[in-house]
């Protein structure tokens, strides 16, 4: 398996990862009484995986100078 396809791999896995923490923390939003610091652990995962997502995205695209 090459650098290019492991990168997709563990991008899926990310997306998917990135996926069900938006349910998870939607769900528990909508709770009555809920956890503040549970939500605010939960959304601050899910930006982590969003600039991990983004960094990820970047090694494939190849650079172009313009």
């Amino acid at each position: 398996m090459n650098e290019q396809q492991m990168i997709k791999q563990k991008l899926a896995g990310l997306r998917q990862e990135h996926r069900n923490l938006d349910d998870v923390i939607s769900r528990l939003a909508d709770e009555a009484p809920f956890d503040q610091l549970q939500l605010q652990r939960l959304k601050k995962r899910k930006l982590l995986l969003k600039d991990e997502i983004s960094c990820l995205e970047n090694q494939l695209l190849p650079d172009i100078i313009a």
